[in-house]
């Protein structure tokens, strides 16, 4: 009789948005998911094979599956994976301090497993600015973000200290890049609208419709 599977304590969790039972930036995020560290060790070739074999194939096919929902990956101690789907919620809360605090979250995933699933960014001078060193804004969000701001002709630079900078007020609009939830630009009556921002946080919603 076979063993019954059990995932152990979750040692990563990725969430990434779905739109018509597919994953938008599935390469990407694979990419970045080769990238992390579990217990200090690279998934194996097996598990990433898995992952992807499922996404194409078993969740394209599966009627249970939440169409425009997100997926969740979750890799435990041991390597061993399990994935499902749930309904999308935006977030409740999009003030500064609130992206804030979701960016420093991330950085301490980013210390465990070397890649931040959410990072601040602001624009400044027409540049573009991460809030994290730019090995640990590798995610599939922060990817497809840097090459949109590139081929519009926009510097990207990489500021650890734009989340200190911003609790004090000197950051300028902030938007949170999240594999989860696109850009979520800042919802403070004082934040001034940014063309590049709001042009980043768009394109998101263009790429899901695009694969509906």
């Amino acid at each position: 009789m076979a063993e019954e599977f059990k995932l152990g304590r979750p040692a990563l969790v990725c969430r990434w948005r779905l739109a018509g039972r597919s994953v938008p930036l599935l390469n990407r995020h694979m990419r970045a998911l080769s990238q992390r560290r579990v217990q200090g060790e690279p998934l194996t070739v097996n598990l990433l094979g898995w992952v992807k074999q499922h996404i194409e194939w078993s969740l394209a096919e599966d009627p249970s599956a939440v169409a425009d929902g997100v997926l969740m990956l979750v890799v435990d101690e041991d390597g061993q994976a399990a994935m499902s789907t749930g309904a999308y919620e935006p977030l409740a809360d999009a003030s500064p301090e609130a992206l804030i605090e979701r960016a420093a979250a991330a950085r301490a995933e980013a210390n465990a497993t070397g890649i931040a699933p959410e990072l601040l960014c602001c624009v400044q001078d027409g540049a573009l600015v991460f809030g994290a060193p730019e090995s640990s804004a590798r995610s599939g969000a922060a990817t497809f973000i840097r090459q949109l701001a590139e081929t519009r002709g926009h510097a990207v630079s990489f500021d650890p200290a734009l989340p200190e900078r911003a609790r004090i007020g000197v950051a300028g609009t902030l938007a949170l890049i999240s594999d989860e939830h696109g850009v979520v630009v800042e919802a403070a009556d004082a934040a001034s609208d940014d063309g590049l921002l709001t042009f980043l946080s768009s394109s998101f919603d263009k790429l899901r419709d695009s694969v509906r």
